[in-house]
Formats: C-alpha cells, sequence, structure tokens
C-alpha cells in the first residue's frame, strides 16, 4: 500500500519521526531539521532533496510551535524582525555554497563534517555550562514572558560582558536588556549562512548564541527564535522547491506528525525547569554529533553497516530526549498538583 508515492512502512516512521522532532522544536526552539537532514541524507537522498526538505519541515513545524509560544508570551518580535533581515542574506549565501559543492560533487561530505563538528562543540559548552549550573540554572520552572524584567544574576557571564560594549545603534530587547544592533544582525547573518547551507532552521546555534551572548531568557529565546525560524525557513523551502529540491512525499508525514509534537514540546517550555532544558539540549546535539560522524566513517570507509548505525542512533537520539521532556513535564505538573492539593488540605 503507498500512500504520497511512497510504503506505508516509510510513512509510519516518517509520521512518528516528525513527532519525536515536534516535541523538540517546540521545546528547544530548533528546527529539527540538523536531526531530519542528516537522516535522509543516510536513507540515501540527494543532497538538494535532503536539505530543501529538511528545510521545509521547519517551515511548517515553526508555524505551529510559534504561536504555541504566542500564547505563553515568550516571543519578542522586534528582536526576531531583526534577525530575520540578517537570517535572510545569510541564507542565500549558504544555498548558493551548497550548489556549488553539489557541482563539485562534494556536498553530502562537507555538509556532514559539518554538522558533526558544530553539534559537536555546541553540544559539550551547553551541556558543560548547564551542569555547572552557569547563570540561572538552579531556579525552578521558567515562566518569563518577553516584557517581564530579567534578573542581572540570571544572565551568563558572557553576554554581561558582550553587553557592557556599546555599539551604537543600541536597542532594548526582551527584559529591558540593552545590546548593539550590530551584534543582533552579526548572529542572524551567522545562523542564516548555516540555515541555507546545512537545511537548517539554525536555532541549535541561534538559540544558545541569543542566551550566551545576548542574554536573552532561555524560553523567550526559543520562542523568538522560532518566530525567525518561519521566515528563514519559509524563505529557504521556496529557494530549494524552486530548484525541485524539496519533496511532498517526505515533508508531508513529517508534518504530520510534528503538528502535535510541536505544540507539546511549547508548552513544556513554561513547565519544565530552565536547567533541565539547557541539558537535555546539549545532549541532543551530541546524540546528533555522534549519528553524523558513524555515517561519514561508514561513506570514507565504504561501510553501509555504520551508515545504518548512524540511523539509528538519530532515531534514539530523537526517542530518548522527547521522551526526557515529556517524562519531566508530567512529573512536575504532578509535583505542582500535589502541592497545590497539600496546600488546600
Amino acid at each position: 500500500m503507498e500512500i504520497f508515492g511512497i510504503g506505508l512502512t516509510l510513512i509510519v516512521l516518517f509520521v512518528s519521526f516528525g513527532f519525536m522532532v515536534g516535541v523538540l522544536f517546540g521545546f528547544f526552539g530548533m528546527g529539527g531539521s540538523f536531526l531530519v537532514t542528516p537522516a535522509l541524507l543516510v536513507m540515501g537522498y540527494p543532497a538538494r532533496v535532503a536539505v530543501g526538505s529538511g528545510m521545509a519541515f521547519v517551515f511548517g513545524t515553526a508555524v505551529i510551535a510559534t504561536l504555541k509560544h504566542h500564547d505563553l508570551g515568550q516571543v519578542d518580535y522586534k528582536l526576531g524582525g531583526l534577525m530575520i533581515v540578517g537570517t535572510s542574506v545569510g541564507i542565500e549565501v549558504g544555498r548558493i555554497g551548497v550548489f556549488y559543492l553539489e557541482e563539485l560533487g562534494l556536498a553530502s561530505g562537507v555538509i556532514g563534517v559539518t554538522y558533526v563538528v558544530l553539534l559537536g562543540v555546541i553540544g559539550v559548552f551547553v551541556t558543560r555550562n548547564a551542569l555547572k549550573n552557569d547563570g540561572d540554572d538552579s531556579g525552578g520552572g521558567h515562566h518569563e514572558a518577553a516584557n517581564e524584567e530579567i534578573d542581572p544574576d540570571a544572565i551568563p557571564d558572557i553576554a554581561k560582558k558582550i553587553q557592557s560594549y556599546h555599539v551604537p545603534p543600541m536597542m532594548t530587547i526582551a527584559g529591558g536588556i540593552q545590546v548593539s544592533l550590530w551584534m543582533v544582525l552579526g548572529v542572524a547573518f551567522a545562523t542564516g549562512l548555516l540555515s541555507g547551507f546545512l537545511g537548517v532552521g539554525g536555532g541549535f546555534i541561534r538559540m544558545p548564541a541569543m542566551f550566551y551572548l545576548i542574554g536573552v531568557p532561555v524560553p523567550v529565546a526559543v520562542g523568538t527564535d522560532l518566530f525567525e525560524i518561519v521566515f528563514s525557513g519559509g524563505i529557504g523551502s521556496f529557494l530549494y522547491g524552486m530548484e525541485g529540491g524539496v519533496d511532498l512525499s517526505i515533508v508531508a508525514p513529517l508534518l504530520a506528525g510534528s503538528a502535535l509534537g510541536a505544540r507539546i514540546g511549547s508548552a513544556a517550555t513554561g513547565i519544565v525547569n530552565e536547567g533541565d532544558i539547557k541539558i537535555y539540549f546539549g545532549l541532543m546535539l551530541l546524540g546528533g554529533s555522534i549519528a553524523v560522524a558513524f555515517r561519514q566513517a561508514g561513506d570514507y570507509l565504504g561501510m553501509e553497516v555504520l551508515s545504518t548505525v548512524s540511523f539509528a542512533l538519530i532515531l534514539l537520539s530523537a526517542f530518548l530526549v522527547s521522551g526526557a521532556v515529556i517524562y519531566s513535564t508530567i512529573k512536575t505538573m504532578r509535583a505542582e498538583s500535589n502541592t497545590a492539593t497539600a496546600v488546600a488540605d
């Protein structure tokens, strides 16, 4: 039996994978295509289709998750709008790079190696800082909205140092934070470049960059990042679609699964401890880095089994972390419910 031109088993796989990635998408503010794109590469899809379809998936899921974060007051639209400007330029530069490398027959290898390095470095950095209780990780749940004042002690030391450099024009963002417009545009261009080159929403760099470099609270960084991804994902998928790089038989079942997952993940950001978010985020990136490294080794050594192991690791990583997010959410809700009951008694 076939639907969308592909087998039922593959559809079930894509829907399930889409749900898990949707949970991660809404919770972390990262597009999830950092998992989807390498998974499609492992499955044998051409680099152009893997990147373009990953970008289209990012766009659809970002719309769903952003609406939920908007309801929670966790979107800074002024910051998001400015980042869209820098990101749009970066996406076009990155896209040109992919097609150039594809003509040379190097696209898949270069994209894979870049994934391994970026995911690994950022994953180690975020996990190490979260485990050291850097910044505001010792707090409870995190219900910050974009218009609430920020405790200065909650801002990472790196962000405080960057904020101390007043390079005009300066702007005020979430929680009354003053930051240079050039820093915002610089982060936007860099992540846009990665979006176009790797087929990712850029969230796995932009979310920690907004927190560690600009000082935006994690929940607001997640919501604002998703708002920006709506536009970067839309632009990217349109440009790749014009070049025949978007396969709707892949995107449709992925979006069917992510529609529910994204809303669950978005709601969880207002419940789960902020420190837990960073730890899960770091482990998610490390898992993705290891998985892509296996695939690269398999391609280099000509060992198909390593590519299969890579795909299994990608699925396992998404399953474990999305499961941890849902578990933490349920656990926190039960604890709050028991506390409320005890107070009432």
